[in-house]
This record gives structure tokens, sequence and C-alpha cells, in this order.
């Protein structure tokens, strides 16, 4: 086999942690539902009906990911930072097309994960009916705590809740997800043809807002685990 040789040395292949395993998840995708819970659509202007809407999806670079723990600067390019507490769906297979009855069985396991938002990037872009890249897609900004292998499990409920500076902040339960589990997973595979590895964030419940720098993100889902964040003074 040919060698490639390359003008410098790539990057290492995005993963993530396992829990009670050496081994580590390799990352394929990272997949974010918007508006998945309804008091966060109220709460961002955006109501969703569930009889008539579907879900929506953005996405954001492997190279976003940040281990749960860790301490980094405040972002560049903003001034209203905001932290958002979801669920993390892991994929140990895919396709195209999976049937909603099926789909549990391409879960490898779960997660705690933030999706951190240039808020203000965010609104300035949809007023104009520009993409939400640069507010969504920026450096450290998909934190995942470790992945609990829980093969072909479905999570329909449980406590997810988030704190700064042990301030309660957000606090609502999985099982007030406008589309669940199941129907993102088929849903998804209706346009994209998953795969392994793939991660899927959720959506967040309400109460999402700004953290400062030099505060620190706590939150935790019942049954999954707990995710932490500290925001340093300066930017990257």
């Amino acid at each position: 086999m040919t060698s490639i040789s390359y003008l410098w040395a790539p990057p290492e292949p995005a993963s993530v942690a396992v829990q009670g395993s050496e081994q580590r998840l390799p990352v394929q995708r990272l997949f974010f539902v918007g508006r998945n819970y309804l008091a966060h659509a109220k709460e961002m202007g955006r109501p969703v009906d569930a009889q008539r809407d579907r879900p929506f999806y953005f996405t954001k670079s492997p190279s976003a990911l940040l281990a749960s723990g860790a301490s980094v600067p405040y972002p560049q390019a903003t001034s209203n930072y905001h932290y958002e507490m979801e669920l993390v769906v892991a994929l140990r297979s895919g396709g195209a097309d999976i049937a909603a009855e099926a789909a549990h069985e391409h879960i490898y396991g779960y997660g705690c994960g933030l999706d951190m938002t240039r808020r203000d990037l965010q609104f300035a872009a949809r007023d104009q009916g520009k993409p939400w890249d640069t507010a969504k897609d920026c450096e450290n900004s998909a934190v995942i705590s470790a992945i609990v292998p829980m093969p072909g499990q479905v999570i329909e409920r449980g406590r997810i809740e988030l704190r700064v500076d042990g301030e309660q902040r957000q606090d609502s339960d999985l099982s007030d997800m406008i589309w669940g589990v199941r129907e993102l997973i088929a849903d998804l595979s209706r346009m994209y043809h998953l795969r392994a590895g793939d991660l899927i964030y959720t959506g967040t419940p309400e109460g999402v807002g700004p953290v400062r720098a030099g505060q620190r993100v706590d939150g935790s889902i019942q049954g999954v685990g707990s995710i932490s964040l500290r925001l340093l003074g300066g930017q990257a």
C-alpha cells in the first residue's frame, strides 16, 4: 500500500472518552437539534407547533469538541456567550431511512453535552436571514462528558439541569422533549446516511442564558452523568 505524504502532520481524529473503558469512541459528525423543548422555543421567540413542524438541525465541526472539566478562555467575537444543556446520543451503527421502531438498535450510549453559543452573533444572523455557523460552530463550543454505554436503550425521561456558579439556571425533564430519541434518529436518517460515531445533541430546555469570564457551568442528567466547564478571563 502506498503511504501518504502530508505537508504537515494531520490533526488527531476526534474522539470521546467512554465510561469504564480505556478505549475511546471515534467521532464522525456532530448533529444538533434546534428548539426541541416547547418552553425553550417560546423563550427564543420561535414557538413550535409539534403537530405541524418537524425537527430542524445544525452541525458543528468535530474540532469543536471539548472534554468536560476543561477550563478555556472566554471566546472571541462575542459579549453574549450562552450555555445550553443537552442529552447526547452516540450511535454505534447507522443507515438511511431508519424506522423509528428500529432506532434503538443503532444506539451505543449517552452523554451530557453543552451547546455553547455566541448568542449575539446568532440573533444578528437570524434577523438578516443568514446562517448560524459563526454563532454555533466555534472553538470549544461542543462540550461533552464521557459516553455511558447503553447499547440499544432508549432514554425517555430523567431530570436535566444546569447551574452557573452553583445557581440553578435550567431544570427540566427529558420527557419534555418534543421529539424523542427514536424520532430524531429516524428523522435524521431521512436526510443523512447515519454512521457509527455520529453524535446527536438533542436540544436544550428553557432557562438558557449568558455565562461570563471567570464563571463555572455544571450540569447533570439523571442516569447519565454530569458535565462542567470553566470560562477563564481573556480570549483565545
